[in-house]
């Protein structure tokens, strides 16, 4: 706990800064970018690294160049897959476009998921996959699959669901545990054989835990992270659904004065893929500022 000049008391969640997955793909893809920037080479991304646009584009600046199409990747360049993974299809065109010059950051716990969605579509299970069908995780996951297949980002849609003999359910690694026991439940009733993989992520629950645990203890939280990431956005949901006064910003910037109205202690938690150098200018911006409790002599010209 921090107690900053203006008197503001600052108390950070824990974790904050990089889960292991997207610290994992940050440092490879960076490495890589240093070595090819020496020899006057780009390296491309298919789709953004990581959900933050910050650090996204930190590395742009280094020589990363992100492309959503597979044809504006150069043949033979170096290109990088992306901590949420692709589909075998998109893996295999790339090899064929870029050869061993493929690095495939995909997170480790969203490649398990990948794998029980292969193996449960194999075994003949209709497939429950619980997330944002939107989002490129989820798409990875899908095209692991074969046959049948449902996404449901809601427990109303999941019941919706037509009822079948064998099913078998995974989650986006972000999801809340909450849901994919709502989820579960509900697909009991249905289901004559029903088979479950908890592929959420344990860092991602560790992280809604210890905002669940801050809320209590603090006049409001600041939540930082890139507006696209599904897990900050999750963060967000479980502060507000405690009765917690949340603020999602994706940098200092954004912060807007009248938020800190009344307030003591302000809390601050980050999704997994806000590095921690958004997490320490956002720190100094609110312990360098002239805010006192209520905000009085704050005049707005302090990176806030």
């Amino acid at each position: 706990m921090e107690k900053a000049e203006g008197g503001l008391i600052i108390e950070l969640a824990s974790p904050t800064g990089f889960c292991f997955g997207v610290r994992r793909a940050i440092e490879s893809l960076e490495k890589r970018i240093d070595e090819c920037a020496a020899r006057g080479e780009e390296v491309y991304s298919l789709g953004m690294p990581i959900h933050n646009p910050q650090e996204v584009e930190r590395l742009c600046k280094k020589g990363l160049v992100v492309t959503d199409r597979i044809e504006d990747v150069p043949k033979g360049a170096w290109v990088f897959i992306r901590a949420h993974g692709a589909p075998p299809s998109v893996k295999s065109r790339l090899a064929e476009r870029c050869g061993d010059r493929v690095i495939d950051a995909t997170c480790p716990f969203v490649k398990n998921a990948q794998e029980k969605a292969a193996l449960l579509s194999g075994e003949g299970y209709s497939l429950v996959v619980l997330g944002d069908p939107d989002h490129p995780e989820i798409q990875a996951i899908v095209g692991c699959a074969e046959g049948e297949v449902f996404v449901a980002s809601s427990l109303e849609e999941v019941e919706k669901l037509a009822k079948r003999d064998k099913l078998g359910v995974i989650s986006q690694t972000t999801q809340k545990e909450e849901f994919l026991a709502g989820a579960v439940g509900i697909l009991a009733r249905s289901a004559r054989e029903l088979r479950v993989f908890n592929t959420i992520c344990g860092a991602t629950t560790r992280r809604q835990d210890g905002v669940r645990k801050i809320t209590g203890a603090v006049d409001g939280l600041i939540v930082v992270g890139g507006r696209n990431s599904a897990n900050t956005a999750k963060l967000a949901e479980i502060a507000r659904g405690a009765g917690c006064d949340a603020a999602w910003i994706e940098h200092a910037g954004e912060l807007e004065e009248e938020w800190f109205a009344g307030k003591v202690k302000i809390g601050i938690a980050a999704g997994a893929s806000t590095p921690d150098w958004l997490i320490d200018e956002l720190k100094n911006a609110l312990e360098t500022s002239q805010m006192s409790r209520g905000m009085e002599g704050y005049d707005g010209r302090n990176g806030l």
